[in-house]
């Protein structure tokens, strides 16, 4: 269970500058803008949930509030910045950047930011990629455009030479944009920093296409992501009609959680079945997905299947090999699905007509759509006050429409899931009329 211990920040010292974002408030009250030293958000979003802690007020589980303070800890005029993107493609990745940029530089006057080049593998100096000099010009358009302008790669570095690089260039700001390796590695990096006693703010902002990051709310990109992978949902139904026994199968993204997958299908309610990790399912038997996929196509004409490509690995041979990111390298399940339903097909002397969609680099490297690229540019704003304010070794994110800092450390404890027993899986059956069981 979470504790009030679990959510504190680290902080690099007492806020001692005052801002100059001070010119925005003008004649109003400060606590009209800025976000107080005390300003906590609730863990826990129910009164039953506050109750069963049994805990007075000042020990309930809260989060810091993001946003702009009245008090800083660096002087601007002495900040140099560094920013990386690490791990696979998402929508935003340069919405991220560039309103990293743009916030530093016309809101706190920094003026020296520089873009790491490929993941961590930028701040290791021996690997000899030239790092990017990022200015309000080269920034100005790249969110018209998918991917990331720095790069980006899998894997850890050693954090001792990532700190020594930063030292060297005189850093004493670095955000990591990336997934949860990624947070990983940003908390060994700002550990190393605060060991050494150096002035390094190292601030997240979480990145995954999944949405499987715990205690941020929803992740930048994913909104984008399930609307993507919707279109391709309305083609496999079209396919899938204009065919004799059609069957629509559409593999997305989710190695460990459903999201998208969950979304994508409840956005046109045009899937017939969903199929996510959490949820385990057999293939054969009267309950199993091929006699339900059958009995579908005999009322309907067709079926439509979406399916998250970590479902169903229990029927498929383990693969113990694994990514840069040691990520286990799962098998095709989207592969599996064909080949077991055409087979149960022909066992009645009738032909399964395929259409087979997989998208998932397509909706990786699309920009972010309109709600996507506002939510990135309040994520970078946040992540800028929080590093100005001295706040170390968290992320940024949104809970309950509020912007809060976490402590690395406490999101990469676990996975954020799809909640068999939850509102959102209640809302793909009702959605898809799937059975609520098919084992």
């Amino acid at each position: 269970m979470v504790t009030l211990d679990d959510l504190q920040v680290s902080t690099l010292g007492p806020c001692t500058v005052r801002s100059p974002l001070a010119r925005y408030v003008g004649g109003r009250e400060t606590n009209e803008y800025y976000v107080g030293e005390t300003d906590r958000i609730l863990y826990d979003d129910t009164v039953e949930l506050l109750l069963a802690r049994g805990l007075p007020l000042e020990s309930l589980p809260t989060f810091e509030s993001g946003g702009p303070r009245a008090e800083l800890y660096f002087e601007p005029s002495d900040v140099k910045v560094g920013i990386v993107t690490c791990g696979g493609l998402c929508p935003g990745l340069n919405d991220v950047i560039r309103a990293l940029v743009m916030e530093l530089h016309e809101h706190y006057g920094v003026t020296e930011i520089t873009g790491f080049r490929n993941g961590y593998a930028g701040l290791v100096p021996e690997l000899g990629l030239e790092p990017i000099d990022l200015t309000p010009s080269f920034v100005a358009n790249i969110h018209e455009r998918g991917g990331t302008v720095l790069g980006s790669s899998r894997g850890a570095q050693d954090p001792a030479v990532v700190v020594d690089t930063l030292q060297a260039r005189g850093i004493n700001v670095l955000f990591v944009i990336g997934g949860d390796g990624s947070m990983r590695g940003a908390h060994r990096i700002a550990q190393e920093a605060l060991s050494r006693e150096v002035d390094i703010a190292v601030v997240g902002v979480p990145k995954t296409i999944d949405n499987d990051i715990p205690h941020i709310g929803q992740s930048f990109g994913f909104q984008t992501a399930y609307a993507r992978a919707s279109q391709s949902i309305k083609a496999a139904k079209i396919e899938a009609e204009a065919s004799l026994n059609g069957i629509g199968v559409v593999k997305v993204m989710g190695r460990h959680a459903g999201f998208i997958a969950c979304y994508s299908a409840v956005a046109n309610h045009d899937a017939d079945f969903v199929l996510i990790p959490e949820v385990p399912f057999s293939l054969d038997g009267d309950n199993g997905l091929l006699a339900h996929v059958r009995r579908r196509v005999e009322q309907q004409g067709h079926a439509v299947i979406v399916v998250a490509e970590g479902a169903g690995q229990e029927h498929l041979p383990t693969d113990e090999t694994t990514d840069a990111s040691g990520n286990q390298r799962l098998a095709d399940i989207g592969r599996l699905l064909r080949e077991r339903i055409g087979d149960d097909f022909a066992t009645r002397g009738e032909e399964a007509m395929f259409r087979y969609f997989d998208p998932g680099y397509f909706i990786r490297s699309v920009p972010a759509d309109p709600a996507d690229a506002v939510y990135c540019a309040r994520l970078a704003q946040t992540a800028v006050h929080a590093a100005m304010a001295g706040r170390t070794d968290l992320v940024v994110g949104r809970r309950r429409h509020r912007f809060v800092h976490v402590p690395i450390e406490l999101v990469t404890q676990r996975t954020h899931h799809v909640s068999p027993d939850g509102d959102l899986w209640l809302s793909v059956l009702e959605s898809t009329a799937q059975p609520f069981d098919m084992r």
